[in-house]
């Protein structure tokens, strides 16, 4: 499915829960010629808004299991994360894999705080995202190539650094980025963490 030629292309990485500002987001990465690899209900969306894009699972050959629990947690996709693109090694071992170079992580998280604060207890365990925050983390951890992008206020200006730099973002930028991420998942997890200290 995906094919040689694809390791030469930008592709963007898109896992939203809330989809606000989809189409804004998608439009400008496609006008700096990106393409779009999404999971589940995103990738439609994408789709919906007629936009070529990848099903992870056409990627991992993988489908999504137990109702969508699992299904980013793959080695192929935190491959084409975490690799060092400067290191020779690195990159034999991830053109032997021959997946796609993601150079963009669009993530928001399951919306925990929100549910927590309507007291939908018994829907609160299935709002604590697993995938979401691994991705976005692992992006954030190779800042140095990868943009990661954790909050729908950035898309404007992941925008206007793309203008800015003819369609890559610089380093200043991608380190903020990464900054905020980890601020946000660290946050995340208190709040969870919390609730589970507390939770009778």
């Amino acid at each position: 499915m995906v094919i040689r030629e694809n390791l030469k292309t930008k592709f963007a990485l898109i896992s939203v829960f809330d989809k606000q500002k989809l189409n804004y987001l998608c439009t400008n990465l496609n006008l700096h010629e990106y393409s779009f690899v999404a999971s589940g209900s995103t990738g439609k969306q994408i789709r919906d808004l007629g936009f070529n894009c990848i099903d992870i699972s056409k990627i991992t050959k993988s489908k999504e299991m137990f109702d969508g629990r699992v299904k980013t947690l793959n080695h192929l996709i935190y491959s084409s994360l975490l690799y060092k693109r400067n290191d020779k090694k690195h990159e034999r071992q991830f053109n032997k894999l021959n997946i796609p170079n993601i150079d963009i992580v669009v993530v928001n998280f399951y919306p925990f705080e929100k549910y927590l604060n309507r007291n939908k207890n018994k829907e609160l365990l299935e709002m604590i995202d697993i995938g979401g925050p691994t991705l976005i983390r692992a992006a954030s951890k190779n800042y140095e190539y990868i943009t990661p992008i954790v909050q729908i206020e950035d898309y404007q200006k992941l925008v206007k650094n793309l203008n800015k730099n003819n369609g890559k973002t610089d380093i200043s930028f991608r380190k903020k980025m990464a900054y905020k991420v980890f601020n946000q998942t660290s946050n995340y997890d208190k709040i969870i963490a919390k609730w589970l200290h507390d939770k009778k």
